[in-house]
């Protein structure tokens, strides 16, 4: 409201904020005339293919590291370090190494998404109720066999909020690499109109970030209500 209040009374210039109302009409012109489509897919279709890989890739690294105590100490010290680097730094690399197609874009994505899932897991894995340990020690539980039947439902809850993170910071890495790699996409979609001062289509682009944003937190968190309610009364 005090938005469109300042822009209706001249405090704020339209050319360089745009407006509620503008963004309005400018998410219907993209939405009516089909231009938004092609972007909002290409970035769909990244994002797809980045979270599958980092959850299939994921959740078992997650589910081991947990589990081995001398895995665990070896290579806590390097996820920590690639956890804190900002992944932004070592677009260089994999640029030089895949080049700016679409195995780069996701790439970053997969970077982005999958350590805090990893060290959710872990976490998850080494606070695992001690009962269940001793229980599959004495049932002599194969290793295969306690990782399906009882490291992964037990730690459900941190695996979804291992994956609550990784959907959010996917949508960041897909933007960012969008920045620097793509020629479509929605980062690059906004980045374009930007440059050319369309600041009504770029805020929508924005808007239309924000409520893919809140659709993937939201129906994670459904997934969250659905199977991990048994949680809180634990």
């Amino acid at each position: 409201m005090l938005w469109q209040v300042c822009t209706a009374t001249g405090l704020v210039d339209v050319s360089f904020s745009s407006s509620p109302t503008r963004i309005v009409g400018s998410e219907i012109d993209l939405f009516g005339s089909g231009d938004i489509w092609p972007a909002l897919g290409a970035t769909g279709l990244e994002l797809l293919w980045g979270l599958l890989i980092t959850f299939v890739v994921g959740i078992p690294v997650g589910l081991v590291l947990g589990r081995s105590k001398i895995l665990h100490d070896m290579t806590e010290p390097m996820v920590n370090i690639l956890y804190s680097v900002p992944y932004v730094m070592f677009l260089p690399i994999i640029i030089f190494w895949f080049g700016i197609g679409d195995v780069s874009r996701i790439l970053v994505i997969i970077w982005a998404a999958i350590l805090p899932l990893i060290i959710n897991i872990t976490a998850g894995v080494r606070n695992l109720d001690s009962d269940y340990t001793r229980v599959a020690t004495v049932f002599c539980t194969p290793r295969l066999r306690f990782f399906y039947a009882i490291a992964l439902p037990a730690t459900l809850p941190y695996i979804l909020a291992g994956v609550r993170l990784a959907v959010g910071r996917a949508l960041v890495g897909a933007i960012v690499a969008e920045l620097f790699l793509a020629s479509q996409g929605l980062g690059y979609f906004v980045q374009t109109q930007t440059s050319n001062f369309n600041m009504d289509n770029a805020m929508a682009g924005i808007v239309i970030l924000a409520v893919v944003a809140l659709l993937l937190n939201g129906a994670v968190r459904m997934i969250e209500r659905r199977f991990t309610h048994w949680a809180g009364s634990q």
